[in-house]
């Protein structure tokens, strides 16, 4: 096909995509109010398969033993492009889109504060407009549509290499919310995690009457905490470790019998990884010695280091520049800055402050490798696994507000609004335009497969974190679900009643806590 060819081609696309916005607000409103937890993504799956399938998608449901994860393929023959995206969202994140301050749809609930109601919204339309060309000019391959369930723990992508999802893909075009457009190859200076539930066992007792006569699970946990709490001070400063005590007990009159502290280990290197892990299991075990307890533990979850595909990073971002970032409306900056106000967002070069500067303007360059020894460790995501197994980029497409905490209920805020409709919309012109790339060049998937024999995997091997017989923590978040659905069904969209989700929550756009000091700050 020739360059010209290609080029027509891709305009037709975006023409396409710009006819299907209407569809992708939609999308995007809808899986912004279901805001199901990892593990417990039921209508959201049940939604994006019902639109695939009605497209001539083949479903698999339930792949990897996990209810809520599927593949979604169509076409045939090679090359296999994976394309994928997470679909989960933050405890406590409820949020009323377009208001620029804390306002819960249900007071407590989960809620999408990270975006992840956006990313497989944006494949959708970018695969749908896509099959209309291939269809057309007889364009072969097979495109296989895939949902990153439970990302937040970290609990599925290892399960589908573990099992064999990807072994026939040629490569993975990932999508993830952020504040810019851009692309990234190489280390992204992300650690990798383990994370791991401690369980100890005890013996009950009354614990005024008797105390003598239990053994206490709950102290188990808290002599575990402050061992490894101890055992940072020499820890390398790439390490980040975190937990949350997910039973302490029943009440206070009764020696817990039962107890359990949840980590996250991560480190840069598979090698510290493990040495962090096994660390973690060490101190459990002295702390149940200690208390005479008894102690297992469980893998919930896992994440490589990511690495990043450098010749799909460069042809993405020539599409990424075609594109170019939406244009934002005066609404929407206003929203913007009134957010970064409220959450004394920080400046733009990474320092604490009242920043204001709204939404991106600037297109963001090409994100090239971080030295390991030079980042001070970080996040991590599971899309790694994914990118140590087959090549691998993730689009971040522009639709969340700069400068926020992330995992928090502000970084709703923008997330069923227009400016994640806009940036939705522009990412799945990039995508879809990568995606033609892939299938009409033969020499991209065979540069990237040179760069992942030669450069990625050249010294470094993939071993996954997670053992033959673990299995993915299905169970999670069930109970929260269970507590918030019944009154989060209340205020689920209904596209054929209202045009958008912020005209079915009456919220006009937007609603604003400070708006003349933000108009003063501008005016100067």
């Amino acid at each position: 096909m020739s360059p010209a060819k290609i080029d027509a081609l891709k305009k037709e696309l975006a023409t396409e995509i710009d006819k299907q916005q209407k569809h992708t607000q939609e999308m995007v409103d809808m899986v912004f109010s279901f805001g199901e937890l990892g593990f417990q993504e039921e209508e959201t799956s049940r939604y994006l398969t019902d639109i695939l399938e009605k497209n001539g998608f083949t479903i698999e449901h339930g792949i990897a033993g996990i209810p809520t994860a599927w593949t979604a393929k169509w076409g045939s023959g090679k090359p296999v492009i994976a394309v994928g995206s997470d679909i989960d969202c933050i405890p406590k994140a409820s949020q009323k889109p377009g208001v620029a301050y804390h306002s819960p749809i249900v007071e407590g609930a989960p809620g999408h504060g990270e975006g992840h109601n956006a990313g497989q919204p944006l494949n959708v339309t970018a695969v749908l407009a896509l099959k209309k060309i291939m269809e057309r000019e007889k364009i072969g391959g097979t495109i296989m549509v895939w949902p990153g369930v439970a990302e937040e723990q970290l609990g599925t992508k290892a399960y589908y290499v573990r099992d064999g999802f990807f072994k026939d893909v040629d490569a993975c075009l990932f999508t993830h919310v952020g504040n810019n457009m851009g692309v990234s190859y190489g280390d992204g200076g992300g650690n990798g995690m383990i994370s791991v539930k401690f369980n100890f066992s005890g013996q009950a007792s009354h614990a005024a009457g008797g105390p003598w006569r239990g053994r206490s699970a709950l102290d188990a946990v808290e002599l575990m905490n402050i061992g490894w709490n101890y055992h940072r001070e020499h820890m390398e400063p790439t390490q980040r470790s975190h937990y949350v005590i997910v039973d302490g007990g029943d009440q206070p009159n009764v020696v817990p019998s039962k107890a359990a502290v949840w980590y996250y280990f991560r480190e840069r290197t598979y090698p510290k990884i493990m040495t962090n892990y096994e660390a973690g299991i060490r101190i459990a075990e002295a702390a149940a010695k200690m208390t005479n307890t008894e102690m297992t533990y469980e893998v919930l979850g896992s994440a490589w280091p990511g690495h990043f595909n450098k010749p799909i990073a460069e042809a993405m971002y020539e599409n990424i520049k075609a594109v170019g970032l939406p244009k934002w409306s005066e609404e929407d900056q206003l929203l913007a800055k009134a957010v970064q106000l409220e959450m004394q967002a920080g400046n733009d070069d990474g320092t604490p402050g009242r920043g204001g500067n709204g939404l991106s303007t600037s297109l963001s360059t090409l994100s090239r490798p971080t030295a390991t020894a030079s980042t001070g460790g970080g996040g991590s995501d599971d899309i790694a696994d994914i990118s140590w197994n087959v090549p691998t980029v993730t689009l971040r497409f522009p639709a969340n507000i700069p400068g926020l905490p992330g995992h928090h209920w502000a970084n709703a805020i923008s997330m069923a609004t227009p400016i994640a409709h806009k940036g939705v919309t522009a990412g799945a012109k990039a995508q879809a335009m990568t995606l033609l790339d892939m299938f009409v060049k033969p020499e991209i998937v065979k540069e990237a497969w040179s760069y992942f024999n030669e450069v990625q995997t050249k010294e470094t091997k993939y071993t996954p974190l997670i053992s033959k017989t673990d299995k993915p923590a299905i169970t999670l978040n069930k109970k929260i679900m269970e507590e918030f659905r019944p009154e989060m069904k209340k205020y689920y969209y209904d596209p054929s009643k209202y045009g958008t989700y912020l005209e079915q929550l009456g919220i006009t756009y937007p609603t604003l806590k400070q708006e003349a000091s933000i108009k003063a700050a501008d005016a100067k």
